[in-house]
């Protein structure tokens, strides 16, 4: 089941989410005081995919002659992506994720606009995972990719 947040007012209902989406959903939005300080939100959630929003705040700015994107902006972004993606296909709470290597490739300039990155899974093992991230700006169907990412996180089921 995919959960999509057209606009920050158009909160999905919580009984329109399965279970562990809603607490991914909070979780990520919520429970990680680094992404609620950013303004962090889920745009699009399903099984080992999700598209992450984050309006744009000219405190993200990294260049102020262009003005451009802040690397460290791009970076959370890609590694809270694929992080997301990958918990959509764990059990939830007993199992944790760690960021274990974390590519990123700077394409363009990140603009200075709302951004979207998409993440997938391509490999969700006994204990290592490894997402795909693209990071977007204006529209999660916009075209023009800034950054890509690749993550691998550490798997830690509990018993």
């Amino acid at each position: 089941m995919a959960v999509e947040k057209q606009e920050m007012e158009d909160h999905v209902a919580p009984q329109k989410l399965p279970t562990d989406y809603e607490k991914i959903v909070r979780f990520m939005e919520e429970g990680i005081p680094f992404n609620r300080y950013l303004g962090l939100k889920v745009h699009h959630l399903e099984h080992g995919k999700c598209v992450l929003r984050l309006p744009w705040d000219d405190n993200f700015i990294g260049d102020t002659m262009r003005p451009a994107l802040h690397g460290g902006v791009t970076s959370t972004l890609i590694d809270v992506a694929g992080g997301c993606a990958c918990f959509t296909m764990i059990e939830l709470p007993q199992t944790r994720l760690s960021t274990v290597d974390l590519r990123i490739d700077y394409l363009l300039p990140g603009p200075a606009e709302e951004l979207f990155v998409s993440a997938e899974v391509i490999r969700m093992g006994n204990r290592v995972a490894t997402a795909t991230m693209e990071l977007r700006a204006g529209s999660p169907t916009n075209e023009e990719v800034f950054a890509i990412g690749r993550g691998v996180y550490n798997v830690k089921r509990e018993d």
